[in-house]
């Protein structure tokens, strides 16, 4: 007996082991997600994009050098005649010809071109591409927690439907229980047939639940290996432990939500460009000044001509200039552009006004609605205590033949069905919570 019970006991926790090897917490979920989760690597690599926009090197303020060079190569055949011309003899002067004159054109320069002072405009828009990198860098933190959130949705319902799968499987349990006893009575003489096979039809339509409930659990777990990025096919248990935050940090959260919420500063940053773009606009009313210079080496070799020799000609060239110019009257396209940046202005102000009103809409809706699923939550909790209290004594009345078949299978479906009730009520105000801390913008800031 000592040795069967040691089995047991080694059997227990290698099994337990297993099932902690095979868990996916959910920090190890959201740690993956952050690595691999494609929408996320998306978001990231926009960000970089927008990191590099924003560079020194794309402002306009460095200025541009430029490599010039160049070859040309000339061989030319000439015949030379002098009609009616006569030496000092009188003797007609003969033709002269050139063959394969060759000549060659060498030449390499830099040309430096400087935008010394542009009315302003480069200036502000550098400032425009570093709140653009902040909006990418918003956006980007609205991806992860929409990626976070529809992860954490899918592991919840994972977890959810693990926890139905357990108490279905124990309500299966019980109705095949319900079969064999019905059979031993039905064998002895102490009831009827139609016992035996309503208590068939019971775990049968029992089974078909099971069933039902283990194939969507399998295709959850496929959804959440998608957001994941791995393997369809790999298996893991899920942490079925829910916690809700204090009321009070919700409270506190709900406060802040002003300068935590990605919407509310996405506006910012861009009420913010639209301020630089009346500046940009602007520039166009003020002078231009610009710096050039150029340095070049040129090297000509001319070919023997009919009276003159070759030469080798080498040239150094050192420029330096300056330029101003000033668009005194440009048919009134400046005065257009500024009055609509300031009209844009305008509109991202309205903009932003309706954004804070309606997240401040949101937020109480949400909240609200965490405080009545978190009710019917604390609801449930109690009804399945008394329906548990209540299928306990119809097991014990219906064992003893007090009570009918179809009072004790009544009692069985209202524990299952108080069970499953109470853990959708969980998962639910936990996901009215999670909508929260997303709106208030604290969804990636807290333990879950």
């Amino acid at each position: 007996m000592r040795k069967i019970i040691m089995i047991f006991m080694f059997l227990g926790v290698l099994f337990t082991s297993k099932a902690q090897e095979n868990l996916l917490s959910k920090e190890e979920a959201i740690s993956l997600a952050l690595e691999k989760n494609f929408g996320i690597l998306v978001a990231k690599n926009d960000v970089s994009i927008a990191d590099n926009n924003q560079n020194v090197m794309n402002s306009g303020f460095l200025p541009s050098l430029q490599g010039v060079a160049g070859a040309n190569y000339n061989r030319d055949d000439s015949n030379i005649e002098f009609p009616g011309q006569v030496d000092e003899n009188g003797v007609p002067r003969p033709d002269l010809e050139l063959i394969q004159a060759e000549s060659q054109r060498y030449n390499a320069g830099l040309n430096l071109n400087y935008t010394l002072f542009d009315g302003l405009g480069r200036l502000y828009n550098y400032k425009i591409l570093k709140e653009q990198y902040q909006i990418s860098e918003l956006q980007a933190k609205e991806t992860i927690q929409n990626t976070i959130l529809e992860l954490l949705s899918i592991y919840y319902e994972v977890a959810r439907l693990e926890e139905n799968q357990n108490v279905q499987q124990q309500t299966l349990e019980a109705s095949k229980d319900r079969t064999r006893r019905a059979e031993y009575s039905f064998d002895y003489g102490q009831s009827t047939m139609l016992d035996v096979l309503n208590a068939e039809v019971d775990a049968n339509t029992d089974s078909i639940t099971l069933l039902n409930t283990q194939q969507l659990l399998k295709n959850t777990k496929r959804d959440l290996n998608v957001v994941l990025n791995q393997n369809v096919d790999s298996t893991f248990e899920v942490d079925t432990l829910v916690t809700f935050i204090p009321q009070e940090e919700l409270l506190a959260m709900i406060d802040e939500a002003d300068i935590n919420n990605l919407a509310i500063l996405q506006t910012e940053r861009n009420l913010a460009i639209n301020e630089y773009d009346i500046k940009v606009s602007r520039s166009g009313y003020l002078p231009a000044v610009g710096l050039t210079g150029s340095y070049g080496w040129n090297l000509n070799q001319t070919a023997d001509g009919a009276f003159f020799p070759g030469v080798n000609n080498t040239n150094l060239n050192l420029a330096l200039g300056a330029s101003l110019s000033w668009n005194l009257f440009d048919g009134g396209s400046t005065i257009t552009r500024v009055r609509n940046a300031k009209i844009a202005y305008e509109n991202q102000e309205l903009i932003k006004k309706q954004i804070a009103l309606e997240v401040n809409r949101d937020i109480q809706n949400a909240w609200e609605t965490y405080q009545n699923r978190l009710a019917i939550y604390e609801i449930q909790e109690k009804a399945v205590i008394t329906n548990k209290n209540n299928f306990e004594r119809s097991e014990e009345q219906y064992r003893i033949g007090r009570i009918t078949n179809i009072v004790f299978r009544q009692a069985q479906i209202n524990l299952l069905n108080a069970q499953t009730i109470k853990n959708l009520a969980k998962y639910d105000a936990k996901l009215a919570e999670l909508q929260l801390l997303q709106l208030t913008g604290q969804l990636l800031n807290v333990n879950f």
